[in-house]
C-alpha cells in the first residue's frame, strides 16, 4: 500500500500496462492496443475475403434490406417537420417550394473549401502479393507510391506483364483497407458483429463470424501491436464488451482470446462501467453512442444497475444515411451512384462529411463540401456542393423516426440462450458444488461482501430494443433507480460516450431535451451533461485500461488453461464480469 501511495499514476499505467492488452469490438470498429499506451488504434471491425464465386457478393450481408415503406417514408416526413419547428428552418415541402435557385454543382480537383485543406489522394487497395524478390514486383512497387491513380486502372497494366507465379490474390485484407476494394476486384466484405451481435445469419454461418472475429483481431494484434503468436502467452487480455452482447456471445470471445489468440489470461468489463472509470467518476449515467446502437446504463458508486439498462437501435450510421437521404431530397446531391450497401468506401465517405459538417443549432446550416464519386474503371471524382439541414440528421436521435434503420436478418435467439448467465454476481448467491469438484479447487472464492448488502442481485439483463428517442430513454432509465436521491445525482451526471458525442451542439441539445422529458410530477429541475476529460470515442478503452491496471488481486481473471479443459460452470462462485470486488478496490484507490 505504501508503494500506491507514493506511485505517480502514469507511472503504474506505464509499469502494469506494458503486457495488459485492453480489447474494446464494436460494431463498426474496434478499439485495440496496449493500457500503457495514450490512444488505442481504431480499426474498422470488417474483413474482406478473396472468392471464386460465381457470381461474386461483394458484401457477405447485402441481403440487408434498405427499401422504405410508403408508412415509414410519412413518418419520416413528418419528424423532419417536427425538427424543423424546432429548429426555426423550413418545413420539408416549404424548403423544395422555395429552392427557386439552381444548386451549383461541379467536379473539381479535390480542393475543400471548407476546411481550406487539399483532400488526400484516393487509391483503390492494392488486392496482390507480390514476390518481393522479383525485380518486376519491386519496380512496380515503388512506382505505385508515386502514381496515386486508382489502383484498378494501374493493376490491369501490370497485370499484363506480370506471371501469375510472380502476382496472387491477398486471401483476406482487414480494416479500412477492406473498405477500399474496388468492387471489381473479386472479395467478399464481411461484417462479423452488427447492431450489437454477432452477425449471424442464414447467409453468414456462425462459424464463418467466429473466423472472421479472430482473423482481424490476430491481424492488429500482429500488424499493429507487433505481439507475435510465440510471445502471446505472455500478455493477459482486457475484454471491454457492450452491454448488447448476451452470454454466449461474451463466451464465443473468450475462447477467441485465450484459445485462438493465445493469451495467458483474461477479464470482461461492460462498456458502461469502463465508462465511468475511463472520465475518473464513480457515478453517472452513462450513454454509450456506437456506429450502430446507442446503449445506456446507470452506474453508481462504480456499480452498474443492470435494470436500468437501454437499447437503442440506432448510431452513427443512421445518422450518415439521413444525411444522404437529407441531400438528395433537397436535391444538393450530385448525380453520382452512392451506394453504402454494395460500396462500403461510399459509407466511409458520409461518415467523414457527418463528422465534419453536421452539428446542432438553431437556424439553417449550409456548408460546401466535397463529395466523392468512385465508379469501377474511372477515376475517384470529387464535386464540389453546398450542403444544406446539416442540422437535421443529428435530431434524429431525439425523433428516431427520422432515421429507418436497415433490416437485416437475424440470429434465432435460441443461438443466445445459456444457462450460465455472465452478467449475474454470486457473492449474495448459495450455489451448490458439483459433487465431483473438491471444495479446495476455488480457494479464496467469498460469498459475502457486507459492503454491497443495500445492492438487489438481478438474475437477467433486459435485452429489448426500446422505441423511443435518446431523451426519453435517459430519462426513463434514471427513473428506473427508484431512488430521489441518486436520480438527482444522476441527471447531474450524465455521460455522453462514442463516436457520436463528438456532434457539436450535442451536449446543450440533450440538457434541453431530457429536462422537457422528465414527467412534471418529478421533482428534478435541472440537468447537467458532463463534457469527457478525454476522447469520447476512446473513453470505454481507456477505462477498462485502468481497471486493469489497477486489479492487483485478478481475483476475477480466467487463465487460459483453466477455460481451454473446461470453462467455467454454474456454481464455480467465478464470474468475469463487472467483478463488485474489482470495482470496490479499484475505486478506493482513485477516491484516496
Amino acid at each position: 500500500m505504501d508503494y500506491l501511495k507514493s506511485v505517480v499514476p502514469s507511472q503504474l499505467i506505464s509499469e502494469r500496462g506494458s503486457n495488459l492488452v485492453v480489447i474494446n469490438p464494436g460494431s463498426a470498429n474496434i478499439r485495440i492496443g496496449l493500457a500503457s499506451q495514450d490512444a488505442p488504434f481504431n480499426v474498422p471491425h470488417c474483413i474482406a475475403r478473396y472468392t471464386n464465386q460465381v457470381p461474386k457478393r461483394n458484401v457477405q450481408d447485402q441481403m440487408l434490406n434498405s427499401q422504405v415503406t410508403t408508412a415509414q417514408h410519412m413518418e419520416r416526413e413528418r419528424a423532419y417537420d417536427v425538427i424543423a419547428s424546432l429548429l426555426k428552418i423550413p418545413f420539408l415541402d416549404e424548403e423544395v417550394a422555395n429552392s427557386s435557385f439552381p444548386r451549383k454543382m461541379g467536379r473539381v480537383d479535390g480542393h475543400n473549401m471548407h476546411n481550406g485543406k487539399k483532400d488526400t489522394d484516393f487509391s483503390w487497395t492494392d488486392v496482390h502479393e507480390r514476390d518481393p524478390t522479383s525485380p518486376v514486383a519491386v519496380e512496380s512497387s515503388s512506382s505505385k507510391d508515386v502514381n496515386h491513380e486508382p489502383l484498378d486502372q494501374h493493376v490491369d497494366t501490370d497485370s499484363k506483364e506480370l506471371s501469375s507465379s510472380v502476382i496472387k490474390y491477398r486471401q483476406f485484407i482487414c480494416g479500412e483497407d477492406a473498405l477500399k476494394i474496388s468492387p471489381s476486384e473479386p472479395y467478399c466484405l464481411h461484417r462479423p458483429i452488427r447492431r450489437g451481435h454477432l452477425n449471424i445469419s442464414q447467409y453468414y454461418p456462425t462459424q464463418q463470424v467466429l473466423e472472421d472475429l479472430h482473423a482481424i483481431w490476430d491481424w492488429i494484434l500482429i500488424e499493429k501491436l507487433h505481439i507475435p503468436h510465440t510471445e502471446r502467452n505472455l500478455y493477459s487480455a482486457i475484454l471491454v464488451v457492450p452491454e448488447t452482447f448476451d452470454n454466449r456471445e461474451i463466451k464465443e470471445m473468450l475462447t477467441i482470446v485465450l484459445r485462438d489468440l493465445r493469451f495467458g489470461s483474461a477479464v470482461v468489463h461492460q462498456e458502461g462501467l469502463a465508462a465511468v472509470f475511463g472520465n475518473g467518476l464513480s457515478s453517472a449515467c452513462v450513454v454509450n453512442m456506437g456506429a450502430q446502437v446507442t446503449t445506456i446504463i446507470c452506474i453508481e458508486d462504480g456499480v452498474a444497475l443492470p435494470a436500468t439498462a437501454k437499447t437503442l437501435p440506432f448510431g452513427g450510421e443512421d445518422l450518415s444515411r439521413c444525411l444522404l437521404w437529407t441531400q438528395r431530397h433537397h436535391q444538393t446531391w450530385p448525380p453520382i451512384r452512392t451506394d453504402i450497401l454494395s460500396k462500403p468506401v461510399d459509407l466511409l465517405m458520409l461518415n467523414r462529411l457527418k463528422e465534419s459538417y453536421s452539428e446542432i443549432r438553431e437556424g439553417e446550416v449550409d456548408a460546401v463540401a466535397v463529395v466523392h464519386s468512385y465508379e469501377e474503371g474511372a477515376p475517384a471524382g470529387s464535386h464540389k456542393t453546398r450542403l444544406t439541414a446539416l442540422n437535421v440528421p443529428p435530431m434524429g436521435l431525439f425523433f428516431p423516426m427520422l432515421l429507418v434503420p436497415d433490416v437485416y436478418p437475424q440470429a434465432p435467439r435460441a443461438w443466445f440462450h445459456d444457462y450460465e448467465d455472465m452478467l449475474e454476481e454470486t457473492w449474495q448467491t448459495e450455489y451448490s458444488r458439483r459433487p465431483d469438484v473438491p471444495d479446495n479447487v476455488y480457494p479464496g472464492v467469498n460469498v459475502n461482501f457486507p459492503m454491497w448488502d443495500s445492492y438487489p442481485v438481478y438474475a437477467t439483463k433486459p435485452k429489448k430494443e426500446e422505441k423511443v428517442g435518446l431523451a426519453e430513454a435517459i430519462v426513463n432509465s434514471i427513473l428506473l433507480t427508484g431512488r430521489i436521491d441518486l436520480q438527482r445525482k444522476l441527471f447531474l451526471s450524465i455521460q455522453l460516450v462514442g463516436g457520436v458525442a463528438l456532434t457539436r451542439g450535442l451536449i446543450p441539445a440533450t440538457e434541453e431535451r431530457v429536462l422537457h422529458a422528465i414527467p412534471s410530477n418529478e421533482a428534478i429541475d435541472t440537468v447537467e451533461v458532463l463534457q469527457s476529460r478525454t476522447n469520447p470515442s476512446f473513453v470505454s478503452w481507456r477505462g477498462g485500461a485502468i481497471i486493469g491496471v489497477l486489479d492487483f488481486g485478478r481475483d476475477a481473471w480466467i487463465h487460459r488453461e483453466d477455460w481451454i479443459n473446461g470453462g467455467i460452470f454454474t456454481g464455480s462462485g467465478r464470474k468475469y464480469k463487472d467483478s463488485y470486488y474489482l470495482q470496490a478496490q479499484a475505486m478506493c484507490y482513485m477516491n484516496s
